[in-house]
């Protein structure tokens, strides 16, 4: 994106802050945390405020997706269920974070994902198609992603011992042997990483691109 896209505007706000508007909304969760640099710290807590987020943690992310994560969980200690959520997906309908927390209360791992539209194909560094995949069987992951927060720690300490990083959570839940399920996602729930993405976002809620 060229830019830290967390902040860049949105309607005259930034896209975090659409963010934690979405988390308010759905009215489901005790507690926040966002994993963030400091400077960052004090533009966070009068966003979440504006959101109406009464309980906001702040904690410094580490090298990598894994540590960032692990340094969020220390900060919800005494937490029963913990959703894991892309800063960069703005426009998370409530109904899927609800979604999201019943299937982590009901079976312990689960993650918001959509069916895929498109044809896939697995294809090598050089362009050449090695096999074409039955998108039936597939599914298009989003967050958040909910898990009992016992299985979430105990697939952390995993991954730090073995020194495994993954793109995201599930991934290092299925690592320990449990069983991952998938609860309905939403289009709408999109992940700004490219200029057209901010453009939808922008779009969705009304904003001049």
């Amino acid at each position: 994106m060229g830019a830290d896209k967390l902040w860049l505007d949105v309607g005259g706000r930034p896209l975090i802050a659409l963010t934690l508007g979405s988390i308010a909304a759905a009215r489901c969760v005790d507690s926040v945390c966002v994993v963030a640099p400091p400077e960052r710290w004090d533009a966070l807590q009068e966003h979440a405020a504006a959101a109406g987020i009464a309980d906001l943690r702040l904690v410094e992310g580490g090298d990598h997706r894994r540590d960032s994560v692990r340094a969020g969980l220390a900060t919800v200690p005494g937490a029963e269920h913990v959703l894991v959520h892309d800063a960069a997906r703005p426009l998370c309908p409530p109904d899927v974070f609800h979604r999201v927390l019943d299937g982590a209360r009901e079976h312990g791992a689960v993650t918001a994902a959509v069916p895929v539209v498109d044809s896939i194909k697995r294809v090598t560094a050089d362009g050449r198609v090695v096999e074409s995949l039955d998108r039936g069987e597939l599914v298009a992951v989003q967050t958040p992603q909910g898990f009992r927060a016992d299985i979430l720690a105990a697939a952390h300490r995993r991954a730090l011992a073995d020194d495994v990083r993954a793109d995201d959570d599930c991934a290092l839940v299925e690592r320990i042997g449990v069983e991952v399920r998938v609860v309905m996602g939403d289009p709408l729930n999109l992940k700004v990483t490219r200029p057209v993405d901010l453009d939808a976002v922008r779009a969705a809620v009304g904003a001049p691109a």
